[in-house]
């Protein structure tokens, strides 16, 4: 019997597209090579509803006669099978390209490289907060939001639909196009998967292959390759920036977000104010740029200022992103584990107004860190590197003019860390994981690492106000 839809990868993602594909009706057979508890528990699962499963090998033959092939993100580009497939003229799409074919309502796509997960949930909670019903998944992770696909089965469906898309599920897009596409930010990133800077912006800007005059691109006009991303793609342009002087003179009339006199500001027919940065519940100037964002697609999706407002004010942070732990004897601590690359840390700390003692280590994605010398330079009392990155981290810190006295640790255990950062905070500090890394030298994941953070430091009083 011939098979309608083959998926490579059975984490969530492949699970939901299976799971979408099965009850559209179609035959469907997954491979994965992994044959860990949760992938055998998912596999039986799928072969009870009427799936075809191999674990353990890629069935290539039987793959490449399906209709669609959908890959799952965590497959490397580079993957035998995926050459043996391209030497046979098939080319699969990625989880998200295959559920926006079942989507029943327009698609707002959020991409960049740090800031989308955060920007994504703020869309869709802002909208809900003005009445307007709308689903978030994708890229989120599983303890936010769904796959995409889940987003498929939805009844009734949502009148809008979030997705958080990754540059590894862009790569596999053919059809897909958002009714208004955000970029948060651009930086390098992932150069252990891609050959070069310009492959990774590549992959990003794939947001826009399908553009018509009636996109909504909503960029960050405070990073030059953001401005640059688009080319020449039509559909209107909507900026968003902390200064109202950086918006390109040619989006001058276009729908617009920033800040003026310490409010965020809504342009439209007319300026609208939102309410004060400073009553924003979620830490630093990033996240202000952030809501900018999300406020601006929520308008050009239909909901209210009121809405908005509201949506704004009760956000609260996610797991692992500025996210604060508890307050002791006058010490913040704040878990940034999602903060796996130099941008992302870089962008953390020069948000932050109060000192800050900072772990920065784990596993070494060969970025340079020398861009986060300037803003240790500037805001941090003490610096803690542990892991497997330490000592090459040390050295592009000192080499780019970081006093070395700064650095009071270097290459312990992430316990030891913590522990490093506890002796050196004082009162009115805040202590910031904030690591520049990936976690997998010690950690199966960011999140285990922000819960191991966290489960160190809790035990003072919960957690009060931010500053």
């Amino acid at each position: 019997m011939s098979i309608g839809v083959a998926i490579l990868g059975l984490g969530a993602s492949g699970d939901a597209a299976a799971r979408l594909a099965l009850e559209k009706g179609e035959m469907v057979y997954v491979s994965d090579l992994q044959t860990d508890p949760g992938t055998v528990g998912r596999a039986r699962d799928l072969r009870a509803l009427g799936a075809g499963v191999d674990l353990g090998t890629h069935d290539v033959a039987r793959i490449a006669s399906a209709g669609v092939v959908v890959v799952s993100p965590g497959i490397p580009p580079r993957a035998l099978v995926l050459r043996q497939l391209d030497a046979l003229g098939v080319h699969p799409v990625s989880e998200p390209e295959f559920a926006a074919r079942y989507y029943q309502g327009p698609l707002i796509g959020v991409t960049g490289t740090n800031g989308k997960t955060t920007t994504a949930a703020l869309i869709a909670h802002v909208m809900e907060a003005s009445g307007i019903s709308a689903a978030l998944g994708g890229n989120v992770g599983t303890e936010l939001a769904p796959a995409a696909s889940a987003l498929a089965l939805l009844d009734p469906p949502p009148e809008w639909y979030v997705l958080e898309l990754s540059s590894f599920q862009l790569a596999g897009i053919r059809d897909l196009t958002p009714a208004i596409g955000v970029v948060t930010s651009l930086a390098p990133d992932h150069l252990d998967r891609y050959d070069t800077l310009e492959d990774y912006y590549g992959d990003k800007a794939r947001l826009f292959q399908n553009a018509s005059p009636g996109s909504f691109w909503v960029l960050n006009a405070e990073v030059e390759a953001v401005r640059r991303l688009p080319g020449d793609a039509p559909g209107v342009r909507c900026w968003f920036a902390l200064d109202e002087d950086r918006i390109p003179g040619e989006g001058r009339r276009a729908p617009a977000a920033f800040i003026r006199d310490g409010s965020l500001v809504l342009r439209g027919v007319r300026d609208e104010p939102i309410l004060r940065e400073d009553q924003l519940p979620i830490l630093g100037r990033h996240n202000t740029l952030n809501a900018l964002a999300a406020a601006l697609t929520a308008r050009l999706a239909g909901a209210s200022l009121g809405g908005i407002r509201q949506g704004l004010q009760s956000f609260r942070p996610l797991p692992h992103r500025m996210e604060p732990v508890a307050e002791e004897d006058g010490v913040l601590w704040v878990n940034d584990s999602k903060a796996t690359n130099v941008e992302a840390t870089r962008g953390a700390l020069e948000s932050l107004r109060r000192t800050v003692v900072v772990i920065l280590g784990g596993k070494d994605k060969g970025e340079d860190y020398a861009s986060l010398a300037p803003a240790l330079g500037a805001r941090a009392r003490a610096v803690v590197l542990y892991g497997a990155a330490a000592r090459r981290m040390a050295k592009n810190l000192v080499d780019a003019g970081l006093d070395p006295e700064r650095i009071v640790s270097i290459g312990g255990g992430f316990d030891q860390a913590v522990a490093s950062a506890r002796h050196h905070a004082l009162p009115g500090d805040l202590v910031l994981l904030s690591p520049a890394c990936s976690s997998f030298d010690a950690f199966s994941d960011y999140r285990a690492r922000g819960e191991r953070f966290a489960e160190l430091v809790r035990g003072g009083r919960p957690v009060g106000g931010v500053s």
